[in-house]
């Protein structure tokens, strides 16, 4: 697919859609991409600020490939690929999806960069429900490797297997989830540690900033190369995860209690009181982050990762 002249139709103009936009121009240096969002600024607005995420590539070049679309219909016409980076409701999705299957081709690939509304969900009105897939990035896309994708029970194979060809093209990660389920699995993963983080940081056990070195100095590191099952199966020596859980398994489940009855005790909610405090410190010890210096940090690991 890559190489062939493709027409990308990017709907949604926030920071994953400008992300993925890059993402596209420099990875695929043969493909157009067309913007479509209802802001009346748009062109200026991506103008301004799609530069800021074409690091390392030939800005002249990425910008003469990129067209803007104030209806729908323009944007999605003659499309190989469409995008979708909307509002994260479910109306408006399940609104959408109908109208770009009314202009778009028949044989283009239709994604949602949704966070956690299921394909099954979102192409509920549409006439084929088989052509629709979820394609979940990791923040920011055009730098992140990973992308979850998600079909719906009613997907077909080939249009996942033509989604997974062309992200590989792109030297991107995608992973094929068996299920839907509530976030996906990065997601999943992410609130289930930032919750146990948050209930930590409002028991008094540990301040926002030490807690961030902690993971900084010992789980970030570790799992850039080994994922927790990789990591506890090297843990466990030549007997693997079977001899780590034998000898620490008491610990394990002793945590997953202590952590089940600590966020129950402490009411760990969105909008319940330690909300307001744990904000507090992160604001604190932060204040406005540097995405720009996350980012390039970011890029440096993921280089020395790879071996470049």
């Amino acid at each position: 697919m890559v190489g062939k002249q493709n027409k990308i139709a990017i709907v949604g103009a926030g920071t994953i859609g400008l992300s993925f936009a890059a993402l596209h121009l420099t990875k695929d240096p043969a493909c157009a991409v067309t913007i479509f969002d209802t802001r009346p600024d748009l062109g200026e607005y991506v103008q301004q600020n799609l530069p800021g995420y074409l690091t390392d590539a030939d800005h002249e070049s990425c910008m003469k490939r990129l067209w803007f679309a104030s209806k729908l219909g323009e944007a999605v016409k003659d499309a190989a690929i469409v995008q979708e980076q909307g509002p994260e409701k479910l109306d408006f999705k399940t609104a959408i999806w109908p109208q770009i299957e009314q202009y778009a081709p028949e044989d283009a690939l239709l994604w949602s960069s949704t966070s956690g509304i299921p394909a099954s969900q979102q192409s509920r009105d549409m006439k084929d429900r088989s052509r629709l897939v979820v394609v979940h990035p990791y923040n920011p896309p055009h730098i992140m490797p990973l992308l979850e994708v998600v079909p719906s029970p009613e997907t077909s194979q080939a249009v996942v297997d033509q989604t997974l060809e062309y992200w590989r093209t792109l030297e991107r990660t995608p992973v094929v989830l068996k299920k839907e389920c509530t976030g996906f699995v990065a997601n999943r993963l992410a609130f289930a540690l930032f919750r146990e983080a948050c209930s930590l940081v409002a028991q008094g056990v540990v301040n926002v900033k030490d807690l961030d070195e902690i993971v900084q100095s010992s789980m970030g590191p570790r799992w850039t190369v080994a994922g927790p099952f990789k990591s506890y199966h090297a843990g466990g020596g030549e007997g693997g995860l079977t001899s780590f859980m034998e000898k620490i398994g008491g610990t394990v489940q002793g945590c997953w209690e202590a952590s089940d009855e600590d966020v129950r005790s402490g009411n760990i909610s969105v909008g319940e009181q330690w909300q307001a405090e744990v904000c507090r410190q992160t604001d604190e010890a932060y204040g406005v982050v540097d995405t720009a210096d996350r980012d390039t940090k970011t890029r440096k690991v993921l280089d020395a990762v790879r071996g470049t």
